[in-house]
């Protein structure tokens, strides 16, 4: 007699617990949006924005030296301006670096969570020159406002979700900046 009940129970919780549409695949079946609802806060998208940091004057920054690989900058559009900086490896861990790796500059929120700015740079060769700013939002409608917490990890197998044996890890000197910083520098002194 418990038997039923048990097994009712059982699949009274497991139709409680699921809420996934258990129909069969349909080919056809038009595509809808996720609800981003569940995930960011409520007028995440509609938070203040701060005004673009104005462009260097004529002729700052002459006379240094230009680093061997330049990433792509970012524009700052209607949110922050791009975050400039190097990424260098520790003298000590050089030697044993990917060579072939894939190179992850990512920016978080100080307060920790998911990352707000990816930027993916295969086969990097350092010092690396980088920018990181609104266009590499992982979700374009979240401000890319500060402070941000700049890392960066340097993948042998380019997987950003995994890390093994040779790769290197390593976080913005000073702690998290605001959008429009430069000269951050990241040093890859982590071995994972």
């Amino acid at each position: 007699m418990r038997t039923p009940a048990l097994l009712l129970a059982l699949a009274l919780l497991a139709a409680a617990g699921c809420d996934r549409n258990l129909e069969p695949y349909d080919p056809d079946e038009p595509v809808a949006a996720p609800d981003l609802s569940k995930i960011f806060p409520e007028g995440a998208e509609q938070a203040a924005r701060p005004e673009p940091a104005l462009p260097p004057a004529p002729g700052a920054g002459r006379g240094a030296a230009p680093l061997p690989q330049e990433v792509a900058a970012s524009d700052a559009g209607a949110d922050g301006a791009p975050i400039r900086g190097r990424i260098e490896i520790a003298p000590e861990l050089a030697g044993g670096a990917p060579r072939d790796g894939v190179l992850f500059i990512i920016g978080r929120r100080a307060e920790a969570g998911p990352p707000l700015a990816v930027k993916r740079v295969p086969r990097p060769t350092f010092p690396l020159s980088f920018t990181l700013g609104p266009d590499d939002r992982m979700i374009q409608r979240i401000p890319f406002e500060g402070p941000i917490a700049i890392t960066a990890r340097l993948d042998g197998d380019g997987n950003a979700s995994s890390s093994g044996p040779g790769d290197l890890a390593g976080e913005a000197r000073g702690g998290p900046v605001d959008p429009g910083a430069e000269g951050v520098v990241i040093v890859l002194d982590t071995a994972l």
